[in-house]
């Protein structure tokens, strides 16, 4: 399992390039863009079997024969280290399963590059993949991470971004920093640190430039907010009083970005609160 750079050829380990060159199969996501990463480091390509993630179970059957003839077999994903949101753990999985060894040549990762970058203190960190297409799970996502402690990294579509970094701006309390990474070791590098509140209107503000992966980190959370009775403000109070001039939701989501408790506790106790309201009447 050999990392490949994630856009600077810099990158590129000795010994992963010595690797490279031992090999006697290749086995990657796509042969073009391998094909074209070779022909850059001046290395001949060998075979070259193409495994994406609808066929990796079968072309895990494939590395193994090579494997037993033996071959000198390696995995890259297009870019970054295998397996970190790309194919690769069913092949290590069979491969391991057949008896074989696999061995990692270790290299770039856009999620340890940008947590290296951050400044976050916390070490803590929850790697999550990309973040869900539809409305719903991504809020139920950010919600989430909302109530970490630890800090949240995942990634994001270009033609996806806006949005995601709207409902992190509404979602998330106004203080609570988010890293993004853009473009990370390429020409057009982006990396900065904004408060969640500021997400939306730098999306609006560089709409036009919205381009290439993302990686986005939350920062974790305090822990003295996480759970209610963890707070010096009691909830039932506070949502009382706010129930007086805002409907039960909002009064959640005010209570929620007050307290830093999660809004759907307390949403139930503003629904439960108004049906003892009306009980009463």
């Amino acid at each position: 399992m050999l990392a490949t750079p994630l856009g600077n050829l810099g990158d590129m380990t000795l010994r992963a390039l010595e690797t490279l060159r031992e090999a006697d199969t290749i086995a990657c996501e796509d042969t073009r863009v391998t094909r074209d990463l070779l022909r850059h480091l001046a290395i001949e390509p060998p075979a070259l079997i193409s495994v994406r993630e609808h066929n990796e179970r079968a072309q895990s059957n494939t590395v193994i024969s090579r494997i037993a003839a033996g071959e000198v077999v390696v995995y890259v994903s297009d870019a970054g280290t295998p397996a970190i949101s790309d194919p690769g753990a069913r092949i290590v999985d069979a491969v391991r399963l057949a008896g074989y060894s696999v061995i990692p040549i270790p290299g770039v990762s856009a999620v340890t590059a940008a947590l290296s970058v951050c400044g976050f203190e916390r070490t803590a960190f929850s790697f999550l993949g990309f973040a869900p297409t539809t409305e719903k799970a991504l809020s139920e996502f950010i919600e989430s991470m909302r109530d970490a402690t630890s800090n949240s990294v995942f990634f994001e579509s270009p033609h996806r971004a806006d949005k995601t970094l709207a409902a992190l701006s509404a979602q998330l309390p106004a203080d609570r920093r988010v890293m993004i990474g853009r473009e990370l070791t390429k020409k057009f590098e982006t990396i900065l640190v904004l408060p969640a509140a500021d997400l939306s209107n730098w999306a609006d503000e560089n709409s036009a430039t919205l381009r290439g992966e993302f990686v986005l980190i939350v920062e974790g959370g305090e822990q003295s907010k996480r759970v209610l009775v963890e707070t010096a403000i009691d909830a039932r109070s506070l949502l009382k009083a706010l129930m007086t001039e805002l409907p039960a939701a909002k009064a959640a989501k005010v209570a929620a970005q007050i307290t830093g408790a999660p809004r759907q506790t307390l949403f139930d106790i503003a629904t439960e609160l108004k049906s003892h309201a009306s009980d009463a009447v």
